[in-house]
Formats: C-alpha cells, structure tokens, sequence
C-alpha cells in the first residue's frame, strides 16, 4: 500500500487523479469511504477523474459512460466492460491505495 493523500484532502464525492506507482488512479471520498479506480474510461480512453460522481457512480465526461465506484462496472453505455478497482486502507487520517490488488 502506498500513502496517496491525507483524507482531508479529499471533497465528498469529487474526482481526485493521482499517481500510484505509476498507475493513474481517480478517488472518490463517499463520507468516510474512500474508492480508486483506474483513471482512464475503458470506452474512449480519457481520465475519468475529469468528469463528475453521481448516484450511479462516475461519469465520463466525454460520452457519458457511468462506472460503479465498488465494482468499476459500467451503468450506460457506450462503456461494456469495466475499469479497475483497487485496494484502498484508511489509516490514521491517510489515504493508502494498492495498485497490486484489485477488488473487482
């Protein structure tokens, strides 16, 4: 697991991109839950830390594909297949992420 962030850093329900061994990876705070995903929408190939959270999960901004922030599967097309989700601890008051384990 690799220290990304301090919990405070994050906004409810906001798109963070980060970098984790070399990984690009979005997270998404969801009260004290924390979830990563691989950046980059499996349908278009663009960061998915640039487009927003709703109820469905995140959107991106390009075509509009919705991926499930526990499952990395997509909610709407065009998106069929899912992004990766990763291993995420929260250990006093940081953010640790393993790009090693995926949860989906």
């Amino acid at each position: 697991m690799i220290k990304v962030c301090a919990l405070s850093e994050l906004d409810d329900r906001k798109p963070f991109a980060a970098s984790v061994d070399d990984v690009d990876v979005v997270l998404v705070r969801d009260g004290e839950r924390v979830h990563a995903l691989a950046d980059l929408c499996s349908h278009a190939a663009v960061s998915l830390s640039e487009g927003e959270v709703s109820r469905k999960g995140i959107e991106c901004w390009l075509h509009g594909s919705c991926f499930d922030l526990e499952t990395g599967r997509p909610s709407s097309p065009p998106a069929s297949e899912p992004v990766d989700v990763y291993a995420v601890d929260i250990r006093d008051g940081d953010v640790f992420v393993d790009v090693t384990v995926t949860t989906n």
